[in-house]
């Protein structure tokens, strides 16, 4: 299963460990601490899921549920240290489509977003303007052609096409490819960029899926 998750988190070490774990299942994460950010940034690159904390400064994760529902539909699951029911159906009642109580295994959490988003319709195959990515078993297809594409590849066509339109820096595309943090230059990725572009040119010549920003990075075109 593939996808973006929001992580709506303000404590550092909690939101680097779910961060993780997610990224290791083939999600692409993105971390926000503020509540008050959250609408923005749905709004401006909508996720696929958003694993939305309760406590928060700026606005708290009920609040910030009630006013992601009044524009989206993206699903929810509320995380909270809270274990009175009434928070727990407070949350629900606003939109939330799970809720998960600390302390919690990290495991649980990939668990319960990939039923979540089996649930509202998020398949194991990541489509995207005619891409389909299925990273169980590494295979790639674009308007039904299947792309031949290296493991390195397929992970760096996977984050960008998470979110399309998005710019990633270099250094941002490397820490998700390289997770190992081992040494490469920044200029390996545009060598993967060059022969993935070639690649996706060889069955649709006339789109540029995958556009540059000078001097910031790279983004899957919309």
């Amino acid at each position: 299963m593939s996808g973006s998750i929001l992580i709506v988190e303000d404590e550092p070490k909690l939101a680097a460990l779910l961060s993780d774990y997610l990224d290791q299942a083939g999600f692409a994460t993105e971390i926000l601490t503020n509540g008050l950010a959250v609408p923005p940034r749905v709004r401006a690159v909508p996720p696929d899921l958003v694993l939305l904390d309760l406590m928060l400064p700026g606005c708290d994760g009920l609040e910030v549920c009630k006013e992601l529902r009044s524009f989206s539909s993206v699903p929810i699951i509320m995380v909270t240290a809270r274990i009175e029911e009434i928070d727990r159906l407070l949350g629900l009642e606003l939109g939330a489509d799970d809720y998960i109580c600390k302390p919690f295994s990290p495991r649980e959490v990939v668990a319960r977003v990939k039923a979540v988003l089996r649930r509202t319709g998020g398949e194991a195959a990541h489509r995207t303007e005619g891409l389909a990515l299925d990273p169980d078993c590494y295979r790639a297809e674009f308007n039904g052609a299947e792309l031949e594409l290296t493991a390195i590849e397929f992970k760096l066509l996977q984050h960008l096409a998470a979110q399309p339109g998005r710019i990633f820096s270099r250094q941002q595309l490397m820490d998700q490819i390289y997770p190992d943090q081992r040494i490469v230059s920044d200029r390996t990725i545009d060598s993967h960029i060059k022969k993935l572009r070639r690649k996706l040119a060889e069955i649709a010549p006339d789109e540029e899926l995958i556009g540059s920003v000078y001097g910031v990075g790279y983004r899957f075109e919309t």
